[in-house]
C-alpha cells in the first residue's frame, strides 16, 4: 500500500506549483480543495444542508455561489466552522477511498487546511510548503485580485505558518531564492526510501 503523504502550506505559499513538480515525477495527487468544490456542487445532501444554513443565495442555477459564501465565512468564524463541519468529512472520506486505489510508492493529498480540518490524522507524513508572508500576500493579491486586508483576513483563518511548519515532516521553501525542483527531488528520494 502507498504511503499517505499530505502537502500543505498557507494561502499563497505555492502548494500547487510544488504539487505539479511531484506530478511530473509520476506521483498521484488528491486535491482536497478541488474535491471540496466538487462535492459542494454535486452532492445533493450537502447542497441541501448548505442552502438550509446559508440561504437560497448560496447557489445560482445549481452552482455554488463561491463569492457569496466566502464573503460570509471569512467574516464569521462560527459560519466558517459550520461549513467546514459539513464539507470536511465528505472530502476526507473521498481522499481515503482514492488513496486506497493508488499503487505508487506514495500518494499526495494537497490541502491548505490539512491540520485545521483534522485531515492530517490518517497520513504517514506531511510536507510543508513555506513562503515568507510578504510574498504570500503579494501572490494572492495578484492571483485573486483582492485587497491586502482581504488576504490578511483569510490568513487569520489558518494556523500560524511557523506553527504549521513545525508540524510537518519535510519543508520545501518557496521564497523565489531557492530552487524548487532540487528540494522536491530530495523529498521524493527520502519518501521512496521510507517506503522500502
Amino acid at each position: 500500500m502507498a504511503l499517505k503523504v499530505g502537502i500543505t502550506g498557507g494561502i499563497g505559499s505555492g502548494k500547487s506549483i510544488v504539487t505539479n513538480i511531484f506530478k511530473t515525477l509520476g506521483i498521484p495527487v488528491f486535491d482536497a480543495d478541488a474535491a471540496a468544490r466538487k462535492v459542494m456542487n454535486e452532492d445533493e445532501i450537502l447542497k441541501h444542508n448548505i442552502r438550509e444554513f446559508f440561504g437560497d443565495e448560496a447557489y445560482i442555477s445549481g452552482v455554488l455561489n463561491r463569492k457569496y459564501i466566502a464573503d460570509i465565512v471569512f467574516n464569521d468564524a462560527f459560519k466558517l466552522e459550520k461549513l467546514n463541519a459539513m464539507v470536511h468529512p465528505v472530502t476526507i472520506a473521498m481522499a481515503e477511498a482514492w488513496m486506497q486505489q493508488q499503487n505508487s510508492a506514495y500518494v499526495l493529498k494537497e490541502a491548505a487546511i490539512l491540520f485545521e480540518s483534522g485531515a492530517a490524522a490518517g497520513l504517514d507524513y506531511v510536507i510543508g510548503v513555506f513562503a515568507p508572508q510578504h510574498l504570500r500576500i503579494q501572490r494572492v493579491i495578484q492571483r485573486d485580485k483582492v485587497s491586502r486586508e482581504e488576504v490578511l483576513k483569510r490568513m487569520a483563518k489558518q494556523i500560524d505558518e511557523y506553527m504549521k511548519m513545525k508540524l510537518c515532516d519535510f519543508i520545501i521553501t518557496n521564497d523565489e531564492q531557492q530552487l524548487l525542483i532540487p528540494q522536491v527531488l530530495q523529498v521524493h528520494e527520502k519518501l521512496l526510501l521510507l517506503k522500502k
